[in-house]
């Protein structure tokens, strides 16, 4: 059965230790959380946030680290999320211009291809997250195409909103990397002004783009929104709307 997560980057603005942004998820029907940067980028206690996690039955889906950490901190950034119990390790951003050639898009793989072998030999796998740089043409093909071609070993955790916002179409993709997929960002956006919108208010098709996850047997749901106007209201309808997509 499919199980649905907030990213806390949603979240960020709520000021308050992340145990207790945990016990406020706890309170929505939301199965589980995506780490964003807070953790392990403060004091953060670990512990507590185990704690938190287990008192609200709140599984880590996944955490969004900066390819920088597995760079530069490799052994400290794997053991915190050994501690979290989180295997599944997403990249959440690369500069534009990583995605301004073929040469650009085969240096930047060369770089993942060696932190998911690494990975992969420490139980983690590792995914990308996309904006809407990605999706420029590179050649014949999008530079997200370019990347996924170019490293077998990555997983494609899709936001579909800045799908759109890159001037692609979300289903399309879902489709065709249906095998690479199995987190999905259901996060909205306005492409005119290429900017956050709440789930089911922006340009994204929702009920095709459901489908197309249905089709795909994605396992984690997940709900962004990236800057929200009131985060207690987000987080409230983000877990309505995915639990009405079960």
């Amino acid at each position: 059965m499919v199980q649905t997560a907030i990213q806390l980057y949603t979240l960020r603005d709520i000021d308050s230790p992340l145990p207790d942004v945990l016990d406020l998820v706890g309170e929505t029907s939301f199965d589980g959380v995506e780490f964003a940067h807070r953790v392990g980028s403060d004091d953060t206690d670990i512990g507590a946030v185990r704690d938190a996690l287990e008192r609200n039955d709140l599984a880590p889906a996944a955490a969004h680290v900066g390819l920088e950490a597995f760079e530069e901190r490799y052994e400290e950034t794997v053991e915190l999320y050994e501690r979290l119990d989180c295997e599944t390790l997403v990249i959440p951003w690369l500069e534009p211009e990583q995605f301004d050639s073929r040469e650009t898009v085969a240096d930047v793989a060369t770089r993942l291809r060696t932190v998911a072998d690494d990975l992969d030999d420490d139980g983690f796998s590792l995914h990308y997250h996309n904006h809407d740089q990605e999706f420029a043409p590179v050649g014949d093909h999008t530079g997200m195409d370019e990347l996924l071609a170019r490293i077998d070993e990555l997983g494609f955790e899709i936001d579909l909103g800045w799908v759109g916002v890159g001037g692609a179409d979300p289903v399309a993709f879902v489709d065709r990397y249906a095998d690479r997929i199995s987190h999905v960002h259901f996060a909205d956006a306005d492409v005119d002004s290429a900017s956050a919108a709440e789930l089911g208010a922006g340009d994204l098709d929702v009920e095709a783009s459901l489908d197309a996850v249905g089709r795909a047997d994605v396992e984690w749901y997940i709900y962004e929104h990236d800057e929200p106007s009131d985060p207690h209201e987000s987080l409230a309808h983000g877990a309505e709307t995915l639990e009405s997509f079960r």
